[in-house]
């Protein structure tokens, strides 16, 4: 079963769908468990690719799953519903258009499993030309509360031969703010930005966008910090000849970026 919804109050648009799709009346709130997917896409990239992500809910649980699917930064905010019988996966292909519909766009997937514990989420990016396909790479999700206020983007490079992407997301209810260093060693910043998001954004840019000054270079890092605990950040890593994507995961950072010194 699928159930394809909009709306703007995702939190309470999401509940009372999960009570439609399950079926039942309950004296309390439902219980739901929440993974976030920091990006999924179907965007237009260099090079005349077109850049997709796959999904696939895997239900591990001794019963059937319900599960919803959210943009939370795409307008009006659509929601899925499905539900995945014990045992068994579900697949969404090129989940952005095949799935929601949507021709292009870019957002995190909220991903909510009635019940206290979420049902597997795996997330594949790779890109299209033609008849050509990129290599499928995997999306790093992390199923418990990843926020610290400073995290770190490494492995980052952009020249000739790589371009590298950064994304930072605010899916809080407030304006958040985030304070971004470039680095090279570890603790000594070459350059600092900012960017301030408002709720339920997404910011997704070439690096270069941000730091602008930094003509190329390889092995980078990118310290971020924000004290909003509704926010994830993300890289990719792309090879501009084969067009294969790493996505960077982040770390916890241990030094601020006020303590660093800035200099080259």
């Amino acid at each position: 079963m699928n159930i394809r919804s909009h709306g703007s109050r995702r939190t309470a648009a999401i509940t009372a769908l999960l009570l439609g799709a399950a079926c039942g009346l309950f004296a309390q709130t439902p219980v739901m468990t929440t993974v976030v997917v920091p990006v999924v896409g179907t965007v237009d990239g260099m090079n005349g690719y077109r850049w997709k992500t796959d999904i696939e809910l895997k239900n591990d649980l001794p019963t059937e799953a319900t599960v919803s699917l959210t943009l939370p930064t795409v307008a009006d905010q659509p929601v899925i519903i499905t539900t995945v019988p014990p045992g068994e996966s579900v697949s969404f292909p090129d989940v952005i258009n095949q799935a929601f519909g949507i021709d292009t766009a870019l957002s995190p997937l909220v991903v909510q499993t009635l019940g206290k514990r979420s049902i597997g989420i795996s997330a594949t990016v790779y890109g299209v030309r033609g008849t050509e396909v990129s290599p499928p790479q995997p999306i790093a999700i992390d199923y418990g509360n990843s926020f610290f206020p400073q995290r770190v983007l490494a492995g980052l490079s952009f020249s000739d031969s790589y371009r590298t992407n950064v994304g930072v997301v605010n899916l809080g209810d407030r304006e958040a703010t985030f304070t971004v260093a470039l680095q090279r060693i570890p603790g000594r910043n070459l350059a600092v930005a900012h960017v301030t998001l408002p709720p339920d954004s997404i910011w997704h840019h070439p690096i270069q966008s941000m730091f602008p000054l930094i003509s190329s270079g390889s092995d980078f890092q990118l310290v971020i910090e924000t004290g909003d605990p509704a926010t994830y950040v993300y890289a990719s890593v792309v090879e501009n000849q084969t067009n294969v994507a790493r996505f960077i995961q982040p770390s916890l950072g241990v030094t601020s970026i006020e303590a660093a010194s800035v200099g080259h």
